[in-house]
């Protein structure tokens, strides 16, 4: 096997295939597909993965040798090339770009670590990559042959750390938490017998034991308790350290080196050394387990069994960097190749994971009205009419039945303060003619950051000492949008001698992760609300219209999303927890939460899309750049059935032109959802093309992007 074909690190499209290399003799037993590589390309040396050893070449002409193996450890996976390269396909990128999201940087300390595997084998020998300075790596790792097979279904292991008797039945003690959902205890029992069943589960609040992280961790346990692996993917650090406290108390407990089995945290937060480590636990089969953060959802499991998404809805869980895959879709996609069990979880429904469920591609796990209702909190919605009654008072940002609310529930614990906007006053108009206030440089929004402050630009950080409105010419300034600062400023004036504490990235304590059940206010932004023990004993959801103001499709869904996931902490009904929602918000997502609804928000919205032939009914690709250029790429596309919308200039900063100063375009693609594919590969062909020929202009191209607006 001479040839050796590798994905060379490079960005440009058309350069988006696998190149031919010659493999010396010296590097002939390290040189093992998976491996990283250094080739030499256009005069340089390039980072690549070797993909594959052939017999023979494709290529006609003299290969150019592999430069040198920069580690013999074969981190590309199969089974992760393969979802690379569909992440790719999808979504009109390359597979070079989908690599760096999926592959951590090395780590070569880390690298010759050694790590118990299952078996009755000594531990795996030390795998040490090849010193930069010398002409070759070591050799390559020793593997240590297990008691179950790497792909297939087989026996459990006999050194899990998961026993039956800590899982007991499925529809037992140890599966307590699925017990209230229909179909929930199938879907564990399904998992536990080696099946891939599809969910998409809407869960409910709970006490200790029945949260969605226990829920989670039972359904962990009952896979690595049937002999295969299991990857969970959440929005955030918090949300890791959650489910690995769940997933100790029901019997899969935190890896470590010495002993195999067990769960890693992989998450970007954590350094380069650890990130590695915990990967490669994973990539040698030393670890059953991976819980972890957006670029988890590619890692390397053994055997992979379950695949969980859990709040699909939170924006983090969209990836930011070319091409811009969604967790979602990417282990759906993995659920697909693998033939794995797939869980999309939270306390909303998306309007995406109720279009699996309507296709039949996934099945609904829901809990019935009698059990929602005793779970959840009672939840009051405090509109303009319902507050008709109050008078004037009823304009007020905090109304008369919020504040006896706060009140009388601050006697029996802690009380939650939603304020969707964080700083003090993030938004300030002209207090003459109520015309927004705008820097006279940038011409950026003014805001203030404190009680005394002078307003400052959000954009540029300029101070407007002397501001005056260049529309009436006034100088004095009114509140538009009041920040969780300020509120926190008020409460204390409301209650006085009552703890009021901030959470929030802005605020001086930064993010709260728990309260105690003393009596206090906690004023959070969405998704930093911090837990307490024994649940809220009131909630107040402040400025519901701001929360549901913008023209993005998911505007609706999404402010139903964060109202759950405050209400989710508050004590149920029985236990005297209220919620209130204050604002004039649509009514759909205010009556979604007072009968806490969300899937059947998803369903209206998803019908209300499939009828006005917007995404997910269909499929849609934003292209973005100069105007010329985003003419030239839509022109080859090629597809007789593509609406194109557009294009339209796109808010932001200008760029410079060969004439002027012009603003940067959007144009949409749209396409029946059965032509996406169809779809993307055009969008990747003329931009391969584009990247030929060297054409002008930066041109950004987003298949399905959740900010559609």
């Amino acid at each position: 096997m001479p040839v050796a074909r590798v994905a060379v690190d490079l960005s440009p499209p058309h350069l988006d295939r696998t190149f031919e290399y010659l493999v010396p003799a010296r590097l002939d037993a390290t040189a093992v597909p998976g491996a990283r590589v250094k080739v030499r390309f256009g005069g340089q040396d390039v980072d690549g993965f070797l993909l594959e050893r052939a017999e023979q070449a494709e290529h006609t002409g003299t290969l150019a040798p592999l430069r040198r193996v920069v580690s013999a450890e074969p981190v590309l996976a199969p089974e992760v090339l393969r979802l690379a390269r569909a992440v790719a396909d999808r979504w009109a990128g390359t597979l070079s770009d989908v690599l760096r999201l999926a592959v951590p940087s090395r780590h070569a300390r880390v690298e010759g670590e050694t790590f118990a595997l299952p078996g009755d084998q000594p531990a795996v020998e030390s795998v040490a990559g090849a010193d930069p300075g010398t002409a070759g790596p070591a050799a390559p790792p020793t593997r240590v042959a297990t008691d179950a097979p790497v792909d297939g279904a087989g026996p459990a292991r006999s050194d899990r750390a998961v026993t039956a008797s800590s899982l007991a039945e499925p529809t037992g003690a140890g599966a307590a938490a699925w017990l209230a959902y229909r179909g929930g205890p199938a879907f564990v029992q399904h998992v536990l017998s080696g099946g891939a069943p599809r969910a998409v589960w809407s869960a409910l609040p709970g006490g200790p034991g029945d949260r969605w992280h226990d829920a989670v961790a039972q359904a962990v346990a009952a896979c690595v308790l049937g002999g295969r692996g299991a990857l969970v993917v959440v929005p955030d650090a918090r949300d890791v350290a959650l489910v690995l406290a769940a997933l100790d108390r029901a019997g899969v407990p935190a890896w470590s080196p010495d002993r195999p089995g067990g769960v890693v945290r992989l998450a970007a937060d954590d350094g380069p050394a650890a990130r590695y480590r915990s990967f490669l636990a994973a990539l040698r089969g030393a670890a059953d387990v991976v819980v972890g953060t957006r670029a988890s959802a590619f890692a390397p499991v053994r055997r992979l069994g379950l695949a969980v998404c859990w709040d699909d809805g939170d924006t983090l869980h969209a990836e930011p960097r070319a091409p811009y895959p969604h967790v979602r879709e990417v282990l759906a996609l993995r659920s697909d190749l693998e033939g794995c069990a797939l869980l999309v979880g939270g306390l909303g429904r998306t309007v995406e994971a109720q279009a699996l469920v309507e296709s039949g591609w996934a099945k609904e796990v829901v809990a019935d009205r009698a059990t929602t209702r005793a779970r959840a909190p009672r939840v009051l919605a405090l509109t303009s009419v319902e507050l008709a009654r109050e008078g004037p008072a009823a304009t007020a940002r905090l109304p008369s039945p919020a504040w006896r609310t706060v009140r009388d529930r601050l006697a029996a614990g802690p009380v939650l303060v939603q304020v969707p906007r964080a700083g003090y006053v993030p938004v300030v108009a002209c207090g003459r003619c109520r015309a927004d206030a705008r820097c006279t440089t940038c011409h950026g929004p003014l805001g203030l950051t404190g009680q005394d402050g002078t307003p400052t630009c959000g954009w540029c950080g300029r101070l407007a000492t002397s501001w005056r409105c260049g529309e009436c010419g006034g100088s004095t300034l009114r509140s538009v949008r009041v920040g969780s600062e300020r509120t926190a400023e008020e409460l204390g004036r409301a209650f006085p001698g009552v703890t009021v504490r901030v959470s929030g990235a802005r605020a001086s304590g930064g993010v709260l992760d728990v309260v105690p059940d003393a009596p206090a206010v906690v004023v959070a932004t969405p998704g930093a609300e911090p837990a307490a023990p024994g649940g809220y004993a009131a909630a107040v959801l402040l400025d519901a219209a701001v929360g549901t103001s913008g023209a993005g499709l998911g505007t609706a869904v999404g402010a139903l999303r964060r109202w759950l996931t405050a209400a989710a902490l508050v004590r149920s009904a029985s236990e005297g927890g209220v919620v209130l929602l204050v604002g004039d918000a649509p009514e759909r997502p205010t009556q979604a939460l007072v009968r806490w609804d969300p899937a059947g928000l998803a369903a209206r919205e998803s019908q209300e899309r499939v009828e006005l032939g917007l995404p997910p009914a269909v499929r849609v690709a934003a292209v973005t750049g100069p105007r010329d250029a985003v003419d030239v790429l839509l022109s080859r596309l090629g597809l007789d059935d593509a609406d194109v919308l557009g294009p339209v200039p796109v808010p932001g900063p200008a760029r410079a032109s060969s004439t002027a100063l012009e603003p940067d375009v959007r144009a949409l693609v749209r396409v029946p959802r059965g032509r996406g594919a169809a779809l993307a590969r055009a969008l990747a062909t003329s931009m391969a093309v584009r990247s030929a020929r060297r054409e002008g202009g930066t041109v950004r191209v987003h298949v399905d992007p959740v900010d559609l607006a």
